[in-house]
């Protein structure tokens, strides 16, 4: 490409320079020149530089780990990837041709009864990206089913969330309302509701850690005519609180990651979604059915799709272009290895060992700030919790998020969420307590 290809197409998007495209990339994340890297390099000098490069990185499996607020290490059992592995999964691709495609739909069926069980939800559909998107498309969906123009964001929302949410609803000419960051004031939202509200999103467990009862939330935002959206991040919590369906949510959007999908440094992860039936043909993505062939034999289909791909551009209510299909299944594999059974008990020895933690670092002397928490809460120390995980990582102990790297809200610099789940042994509890003394205190 020439310098004039360059200055034309600069000047048909109306900017001065290719700089100008990512005034959005904060200075600091820039690199200036380029990568120091040979030129050129054999197979075997590449890996072995790769190699070095990776041998910088902490293991989350060899070191105390505690690092949550969204993404969570669990055991995965090896059958998970044993059997996404096998080439029919591996390989599967959209089902546009049902005849051809009856596994991948019956799989997709299977999983969409799965986390309709799990979020107490009559309907559930074929999954989307992750957490953060199938909230921001709850949101979208509400102003359609409202006709109303404004979303009421909690201020226990996984900031993350709040900026997918915001971005897509910018895009769309939707107004949002964010509350002010808390660590226990969920029914905030009541008072931002108003006649253009369409939808209230709370989430539960909250960033900080924070289980809330949003019955009465979500009462009183029925009464004004607008949806509750229940965000959940930690979906290992549904095997031990109330469901949201229980609580009276009418649309809910879970990251799925904990259930069979590893950290895997961000993604790719599974985002479930499910709502009201009443709703169901507002459901971005797509939903696969059970039906009877013209022998009467059980078959599957592609019972609704609602991308513009399928129907009338104008008439489509989400671009969702896939369904984060291997992901979705590794998620239904994990949760058919346990049951519901399984399930609870991993919850509950998650519950134990946090609440455990906890114990332990407030006899330490530290101030846990989360009221009522599953597997993660919130300790406000001394000092800046940036510097105190740094502190901690020289001495190989993860020890958590702080919300400082999440959101640069004042009053919030101190605030260090921990997570605490079953791959925890009590030994790194010790430790983190430990070392939690040596650098926090």
């Amino acid at each position: 490409m020439s310098n004039g290809d360059r200055a034309a197409m600069l000047e048909k998007i109306g900017v001065d320079s290719v700089d100008a495209l990512f005034v959005d990339v904060p200075e600091s994340a820039r690199r200036s020149g380029t990568v120091d890297l040979p030129k050129f390099a054999g197979e075997l000098e590449v890996e072995a530089q790769l190699n070095a490069f990776a041998d910088q990185n902490i293991s989350p499996a060899k070191v105390p780990f505690f690092v949550g607020a969204g993404a969570y290490r669990h055991h995965i059992p090896a059958t998970v990837d044993h059997i996404i592995q096998r080439s029919e999964f591996l390989t599967s691709y959209t089902p546009y041709q049902p005849e051809i495609a009856q596994g991948t739909l019956q799989v997709l069926f299977e999983f969409q009864s799965q986390v309709a069980r799990l979020t107490g939800m009559p309907v559930a559909n074929a999954s989307l990206y992750d957490g953060s998107t199938a909230a921001a498309e709850g949101v979208l969906m509400a102003t359609r089913v409202t006709k109303r123009n404004k979303a009421v964001l909690s201020g226990g929302l996984h900031p993350h969330y709040r900026e997918t949410v915001e971005t897509l609803a910018h895009a769309v000419g939707i107004e949002t309302e964010a509350c002010a960051v808390a660590v226990d004031n969920e029914a905030d939202v009541l008072q931002h509701i108003d006649a253009n509200t369409a939808c209230v999103v709370v989430q539960t467990p909250n960033v900080f850690g924070t289980a809330t009862d949003v019955t009465e939330i979500a009462k009183a935002a029925q009464a004004a005519g607008a949806l509750l959206i229940v965000v959940v991040t930690e979906v290992m919590s549904l095997g031990l609180l109330k469901s949201p369906g229980e609580m009276g949510a009418d649309v809910v959007a879970v990251e799925g990651q904990s259930i069979g999908v590893p950290l895997s440094y961000g993604g790719p992860y599974v985002g479930l979604f499910a709502a009201k039936e009443k709703y169901l043909r507002q459901l971005p993505g797509r939903l696969c059915g059970e039906t009877v062939d013209a022998d009467g034999e059980r078959g599957f289909v592609l019972t609704l799709s609602t991308r513009e791909q399928h129907i009338r551009r104008d008439k489509a209510t989400s671009n969702i272009c896939t369904n984060s299909g291997l992901c979705a299944l590794a998620f239904s594999i994990h949760m058919s290895l346990l049951g519901q059974t399984g399930l609870q008990r991993v919850a509950k020895i998650n519950y134990a060992k946090a609440h455990a933690a906890r114990d332990q670092l407030v006899t330490a002397g530290f101030e846990v700030v989360t009221p009522r928490f599953f597997n993660e809460f919130t300790v406000k120390l001394a000092k800046p919790a940036i510097a105190v995980v740094e502190a901690l990582a020289i001495k190989n102990v993860l020890g958590g998020v702080p919300f400082a790297r999440l959101q640069n809200e004042p009053g919030f610099e101190n605030h260090l969420i921990v997570a605490v789940t079953e791959t925890v042994s009590d030994a790194d509890i010790a430790t983190l307590v430990a070392t939690l003394k040596e650098v926090a205190q």
